[in-house]
């Protein structure tokens, strides 16, 4: 039987998500717009997103705090690369002093949008997952917040005899909170950021842990403490002082990048040489740690401190590089014969992509197809109006880019304001655009779901900018008007039914 809704709730801006990304595009609306009515709206029962999701063991962050926190609130921990549970407590304290926690409705999973160009106006299906409740927003905008992996469930491959297998399989999306690993042989299958985190962590308690990667990935210690910007802090104050190691890790993060992308063998050698240093003598560091492409094609691997490079020396840890034949009843048997004995095996094989929550969308009746959509800034689809959405760096601290969209997002919206525009639309327009993949990035987890993703263009504000120096010009900077945004006043307010193209 299909449901009513129970009722309406009107408001200007409709956040959806209220993780990293959604604390933050409420700041910075309600400091430019404080005018502006707004809620946001979290599927779950909790803030914080990816870091109150994934509770397996040693999680934390890859990426420094000084440039992974929000530019408006300084990271005052000494270490920069922080636990899940650092990071939680400092969103929250975000969302609690600015207010922003009372706006944020839990449970309520978006199902579907719809755009009136009539009415210049969302209607938004919600679902109230503890009441089962079908209610709706009216919304002038919709910010998706929302990341950019389905929260219901990781990624996991078909692996032949799984069945079979007696022992317990994880994964560390839906981590066990009563999992007992304390004297067990564990398998990690994986070596992303997720492995890397979970084979030092778990070693400590673990009989034996082991990781078993089909290819080696970039892996580098880095340090978990900022020195430069511990010292800053106490030199210069908080405030100060993270504004300066922020511009300096900023600096730091492109060069590497820089580095690795322009001179790819001699990045290859060094990363190699630093893993040798980190690892016992006479370690397979080719085996093990040298992958078949170059640095930065896929994303590096941070190991604070080294962990991971420490506990492979104690013996409580090792690697082993091989392919999966089939799972048996004690363990894993690897096509090169070898079998490892085990009785836990965790799944550490990545997300599964899913943009906006899987959330419908159409305009003016006719469904939208996200594939069939180029992004405009990073931030925007063609040919859908008043849509914003947010994604991060892939080589770079994921907030850095945040915060420039949620800047511009909130320019836009005052120079609709001042020149009384309440519609804007991306539009195709001119010659013929190349189409091409969303994000050129060759790992798996992205490649898997590439085809679902909106496209990029070959030039302008049609390519998806991965570098913060770029965008500080483009989105802080530049100009809210292009030549491909159409604004327009709704035919509420004018008696005009069609889009306008304006360019001023």
């Amino acid at each position: 039987m299909e449901r009513t809704p129970t009722h309406v709730q009107q408001v200007d801006v409709l956040i959806v998500g209220a993780g990293i990304s959604g604390i933050g595009a409420a700041y910075y609306l309600q400091q430019s717009h404080p005018d502006r009515t707004y809620a946001i709206l979290e599927a779950r029962g909790a803030t914080g997103g990816t870091w109150d999701l994934f509770r397996y063991p040693g999680i934390r962050s890859d990426s420094d705090l000084h440039t992974f926190g929000y530019e408006f609130k300084p990271w005052r921990d000494e270490h920069a690369i922080a636990t899940a549970d650092k990071i939680l407590a400092y969103l929250r304290q975000t969302a609690s002093e600015n207010g922003i926690d009372e706006k944020i409705r839990f449970h309520h999973k978006v199902l579907g949008a719809a755009w009136s160009s009539a009415d210049a106006r969302w209607t938004v299906d919600v679902e109230n997952s503890e009441t089962q409740e079908l209610v709706q927003f009216s919304a002038n905008w919709i910010f998706m917040a929302g990341g950019y992996y389905r929260y219901d469930r990781g990624f996991t491959p078909e692996f032949e005899g799984r069945d079979r297998f007696a022992g317990q399989i994880v994964h560390p999306q839906q981590w066990p909170e009563d999992l007992d690993y304390t004297g067990k042989k564990v398998v990690v299958i994986g070596s992303g950021a997720t492995a890397v985190t979970l084979i030092p962590a778990m070693a400590g308690t673990a009989a034996h842990v082991t990781m078993l990667q089909r290819s080696p990935t970039y892996v580098m210690s880095v340090p978990s403490k900022d020195v430069f910007a511990n010292t800053a802090k106490k030199v210069l104050g908080d405030k100060r002082g993270y504004a300066l190691s922020r511009r300096k890790n900023i600096l730091k993060q492109r060069g590497v990048y820089t580095f690795c992308q322009t001179f790819p063998t001699a990045a290859k050698k060094l990363i190699r040489h630093l893993n040798a240093k980190d690892l016992p003598e006479g370690y397979p560091v080719d085996e093990h740690f040298n992958p078949d492409y170059n640095p930065w094609d896929q994303r590096l691997c941070a190991v604070p401190d080294g962990d991971l490079f420490k506990v492979l020396g104690t013996g409580k840890a090792s690697v082993v590089t091989d392919r999966i034949a089939t799972f048996t009843e004690s363990g894993i048997q690897l096509e090169s014969g070898k079998h490892l004995d085990t009785d836990i095996i965790v799944t550490a094989t990545g997300l599964d992509l899913q943009m906006f929550g899987g959330v419908s969308l159409s305009v003016d009746g006719s469904p939208v197809d996200i594939a069939d959509t180029f992004a405009f800034k990073g931030m925007m689809l063609s040919g859908v109006p008043n849509f914003a959405f947010a994604v991060g760096y892939t080589n770079s601290s994921w907030t850095l880019k945040i915060g420039l969209l949620c800047e511009h997002f909130c320019r836009l919206l005052t120079h609709m304001d001042t020149h009384g525009y309440d519609t804007v639309a991306p539009e195709v327009s001119g010659p013929a655009m190349e189409a091409r993949p969303l994000l050129d990035f060759s790992a798996g987890y992205v490649q898997r779901a590439l085809h679902l993703l909106p496209k990029q263009g070959d030039g302008g504000p049609w390519t998806m900018s991965m570098s913060y120096e770029s965008d500080v010009k483009a989105l802080r900077k530049g100009p809210v008007t292009d030549p491909h945004l159409r604004f327009a006043s709704s035919a509420v307010r004018t008696g005009r039914r069609a889009l306008a193209g304006v360019s001023a």
